[in-house]
């Protein structure tokens, strides 16, 4: 899945930009990522901007962000200790907003910060070089339980993240220090 730049080759590198859709649609909420990038491919998106759905091959996508990409956009459910179906904006590079060391490496389920730990160390044994920056764009879960489809609050979030990718892609802003960790 791509947006109209077509893929790697056609975009100069330091314009690349990766939207990832990060989930597993067996585990209810999870799902979330998976589901926000199968919409957003409905949408125009900017030259340069590429959308993946990684689902659960957290692996794959480390090896992914190597590539050269200026910004990446990962998006998953989230525990923050908000109600279900909050979004949040988190500047993954900012200090204290993810904790990649505190985290699984699990080629089967890999949450944002543990993809992020796993980058840094494939990073230096690769050579490869991260994106300058990155975002997580994550909803609150109501249930990670087995089953397939998305709780009533988290189903309702997924298009409004999907105007915030957008927002998101078109601007880029900065994440004022009062905006984070919520996006809502």
């Amino acid at each position: 899945m791509s947006g109209p730049s077509g893929g790697a080759g056609r975009s100069d590198r330091s314009d690349r930009v990766l939207v990832a859709g990060i989930g597993n649609i067996f585990l209810g909420d999870d799902g979330f990522g998976v589901e926000a990038v199968r919409r957003l491919a409905g949408h125009p998106l900017p030259d340069g901007v590429e959308l993946v759905d990684t689902g659960v091959r957290g692996v794959h996508l480390a090896y992914r962000l190597l590539e050269g990409y200026r910004t990446a956009v990962l998006v998953d459910a989230v525990q923050r200790g908000g109600p279900p179906g909050t979004l949040h904006l988190i500047e993954a590079d900012r200090p204290g907003s993810l904790d990649p060391h505190g985290a699984v490496v699990d080629g089967h389920r890999m949450t944002p910060d543990a993809v992020l730990a796993l980058l840094d160390t494939l990073s230096a044994s690769t050579g490869g070089h991260r994106p300058h920056r990155v975002l997580v764009v994550g909803c609150e879960p109501a249930r990670l339980d087995e089953g397939i489809g998305l709780s009533a609050p988290v189903a309702a979030a997924v298009d409004e993240a999907v105007r915030l990718v957008l927002r998101v892609l078109r601007d880029e802003p900065e994440p004022s220090p009062a905006a984070e960790p919520s996006a809502r």
